[in-house]
């Protein structure tokens, strides 16, 4: 490999929500961010605008957009996005919150399919929109979506906007374009408008191909709007940056209202510059580090079915987040509701391993725990040994 996974940075002390909220002995395989430094051309782009000295108000220019435009359309065949069409945002939670907001009034219903990101839940409650759950069907180890359930969800005159995940988090499904064709053809007979989080995007595995909603046929795209963001996959959350595409005028017109309204228009000044060094410089790095997250998911199939074979591990379709289902550790006797908080707990505290708890992303999680493996190796192999200690400690001890 010409770039290095390998070496292990140590981010105590450097202010990191992943690193610095627990104790020095807990080992974080939470939050999604990654423990590799970023690819060079963005290091040297944000060096480069730090060596001005300056640090104003940012004017987003034209070759920003022309960086979105054209990554997208030679990365995913996502053809015709224009200047107009590109709403820059500090990120993509503000960007769906926007859109909520652009397109509810208080009291609408907006469907959601859990398990699914947790800060959806929030943004929802904010807007004074309401929770319309379509959970999705788990069965044989993988989900599906329940589309009888979204007809009936969708069909409520209350529900105006489905927020999708496209590549799906917490469950690591990458939806394929006719499932997506399926969700459209129901959102736009019932007058349901789709906003779809498509952060995670670039991280797809063999054999599962990103569709952004943008590529549907014409009716569905002007009846939607994407949020995405280089954030994820180049490991520059903390950089702010994101974009809202809407291909109808009156959409963008709508969302730049809310943005205004929510006061998050204006984009910091290196995410400009991350941004275009991203899209521009460091496809080759995104490659790359793809298949060495490839490589941390089999090691860890591997090591489940030889060490844990009680635990099933999802299909890892996209994302750097596994889905764990840890329900056959639940002790004899102890009630289901809550267990996935217990094993938490106990695994944070008594074996030093922070995972994300399933419920947080609904009560379609309990039994569920989310690990993040975007991380060097080593520290992937002492995770594991931590996740198996800790495991085998709840089962063992007294309720």
């Amino acid at each position: 490999m010409k770039y290095d996974f390998d070496t292990l940075t140590d981010r105590r002390g450097t202010e990191s929500v992943k690193w610095d909220e627990f104790s020095p002995e807990a080992l974080p395989m939470w939050v999604a961010d990654m423990d590799f430094k970023v690819a060079p051309a963005i290091r040297e782009a944000l060096q480069r605008r730090l060596d001005h000295g300056i640090f104003g108000y940012e004017l987003v220019p034209q070759d920003y957009f022309d960086a979105v435009s054209s990554w997208f359309s030679r990365r995913h065949g996502w053809e015709g996005i224009r200047r107009e069409n590109v709403i820059p945002t500090t990120g993509v939670i503000p960007a769906y919150s926007a859109c909520i907001k652009a397109f509810t009034s208080p009291g609408d219903k907006v469907i959601v399919q859990t398990p699914c990101y947790n800060a959806f839940f929030p943004a929802i409650r904010n807007n004074r929109c309401e929770e319309s759950v379509n959970a999705l069907i788990y069965r044989d180890g993988q989900y599906s979506i329940d589309f009888n359930d979204l007809e009936r969800k969708a069909a409520d005159p209350r529900a105006t906007v489905l927020l999708l995940c496209n590549p799906q988090n917490p469950a690591g499904r990458v939806w394929k374009r006719e499932e997506l064709l399926r969700i459209a053809e129901i959102c736009l007979r019932n007058g349901v408008f789709v906003i779809s989080d498509e952060i995670h995007c670039e991280l797809t595995y063999p054999g599962h191909d990103y569709t952004p909603y943008g590529t549907l046929p014409e009716e569905y795209v002007l009846r939607s709007a994407t949020c995405c963001s280089p954030t994820k996959a180049f490991n520059i959350a903390g950089i702010q940056i994101a974009n809202i595409i809407a291909k109808d005028p009156d959409v963008v017109r709508k969302i730049d209202r809310a943005i205004n309204d929510n006061e998050c228009c204006d984009v910091n000044v290196f995410g400009v510059a991350a941004l275009k060094a991203a899209y521009n410089e460091s496809v080759e790095w995104l490659d790359e580090l793809r298949a060495y997250l490839f490589d941390n998911y089999l090691m860890l199939k591997d090591f489940l079915s030889r060490e844990l074979p009680a635990v099933s591990c999802l299909p890892l379709e996209g994302t750097y987040l596994v889905w764990l289902d840890c329900s056959s550790y639940r002790r004899k006797g102890e009630p289901a509701e809550g267990f996935s908080e217990r094993l938490n707990a106990h695994l944070r505290d008594r074996a030093g391993l922070v995972l994300s708890c399933g419920t947080i992303y609904g009560a379609a999680g309990e039994g569920f725990q989310r690990m993040n493996i975007a991380c060097p190796r080593e520290r992937l192999v002492e995770g594991l040994r931590r996740l198996k200690n800790g495991l085998e400690g709840y089962k063992n001890a007294l309720p």
